[in-house]
């Protein structure tokens, strides 16, 4: 065991420590201690098998891999990383859940983990190697929602879009127009697992901003699993920022994805009340992201499954290199550019806390988001290839010098 692992297993050692002792300090209040026992295990559980995940790959990454995702074109890392992470989240849950099981909600938890096995199995195959197609990953994800309503009966009711509404009191579209909605967020959460910790805290702000409402509305079962979820990945996170030892993978962007989006439309259903544009704005940027992402992939001509680096937070992270660390010291750039976009990430999630029982400012805010979002874009579009020729002038020069050149010869002849 090399150093750096002894280190991070020492300090998941004094945290279980610290999470052993203030428990025993709770433990004369029944109702905190109850779900003080999910989010430890959840916790617990998940730093554990992340770092047994880290140290098992640590040892055999140089036997060769089935895959080798730093010469993908989307690459953000430059050494070879578990991406394994879905599977340290899902290991938890699972415990948190058999452990549990004489609390109220257990039932529900465990019928939620039992809907994502789909998507959980065939996202793990891809994260092993066994390469899924994107359309197979897409019809787990279909298959787990369909899972979802037939085990727990409950989809998307109603979105406050006047027309559309109509539309959702005929249940077979209601059911289909919620699949959609399910499938696109899901693989949403793989688009931006990229950088070191930026999905994983995305991840954790969405859980706990759907628990704060929860909360609010007196859904005692909902923000207990939701707690749950943010504690496995908060374990998960230990290892996955800053230096980036485990990935999320297929698996646990997926998985994270559908439990969320999910848990999203059951706190919808009991609680119709809640305006529907508070739980897209906690969804607003990986569907933002997402959507930007076909758009462009079809203006260009491409198809919208075909990887590139265009993302949001990849331009971050170039304009990171570029002006302040160069290309050598993507370390340090990648999950500094990680800290810089997540602002834009959590202020949505913050504005539907706010706006959680007010329909027409959720509505407005996340138009306001949807233009500066864009607008953010696309003057980071414009703005990066004059970085680019101000960081290399010489460069650049020399290559425009090349170009007259040539063109000078072709004038002649």
């Amino acid at each position: 065991m090399n150093k750096t692992s002894l280190s991070w297993l020492i300090g998941v050692t004094i945290i279980a420590k610290f999470v052993s002792l203030l428990g025993k300090k709770l433990s004369g209040m029944p109702m905190v201690n109850e779900l003080f026992e999910w989010v430890t295990l959840s916790f617990g559980v998940s730093a554990l098998s992340s770092f047994l995940i880290v140290s098992w790959f640590a040892r055999t990454k140089k036997q060769g891999q089935k895959r080798d995702d730093t010469s993908a074109v989307q690459a953000s890392h430059l050494n070879p990383t578990a991406r394994l992470g879905g599977l340290a989240l899902f290991i938890a849950l699972i415990v948190a859940a058999a452990l549990s099981h004489s609390t109220d909600n257990w039932i529900a938890f465990v019928l939620l983990l039992v809907s994502a096995i789909p998507v959980f199995v065939i996202g793990l195959a891809e994260d092993l190697g066994y390469l899924a197609s994107p359309r197979k990953r897409l019809l787990a994800a279909t298959v787990s929602g369909a899972m979802f309503i037939a085990l727990m009966g409950q989809w998307v009711l109603h979105t406050g879009i006047p027309g559309l509404d109509v539309a959702l009191h005929w249940s077979p579209f209601a059911v289909a127009f919620s699949l959609f909605l399910a499938v696109g967020i899901s693989h949403s959460f793989n688009l931006i697992d990229g950088l070191n910790g930026f999905a994983g805290f995305t991840a954790l702000a969405a859980a706990l901003a759907l628990a704060t409402i929860a909360h609010q509305s007196e859904l005692t079962e909902h923000r207990d699993i939701l707690l749950t979820i943010a504690a496995a990945v908060t374990g998960f996170l230990i290892f996955n920022f800053p230096f980036g030892k485990i990935f999320l993978g297929d698996a646990g962007a997926y998985v994270i994805g559908h439990l969320l989006f999910w848990m999203s439309v059951s706190i919808l259903w009991n609680a119709p009340d809640i305006s529907p544009f508070a739980m897209l704005l906690i969804f607003f940027w990986p569907i933002a992201d997402t959507l930007l992402a076909i758009t462009r992939r079809l203006s260009l001509g491409k198809p919208i499954v075909q990887p590139d680096k265009l993302h949001f937070h990849q331009l971050v992270m170039r304009g990171v290199e570029i002006v302040f660390l160069g290309r050598q010291r993507r370390r340090i750039a990648n999950p500094l550019a990680a800290l810089f976009t997540l602002p834009f990430v959590f202020a949505p999630m913050i504005t539907a806390v706010m706006f959680a029982l007010d329909p027409g400012a959720a509505a407005m805010a996340y138009g306001l988001f949807a233009v500066v979002f864009i607008a953010t874009y696309k003057t980071g579009m414009w703005i990066a290839p004059k970085l680019r020729r101000s960081a290399c002038p010489k460069k650049y020069a020399t290559a425009n010098g090349a170009r007259r050149t040539a063109h000078g010869r072709r004038m002649k002849l």
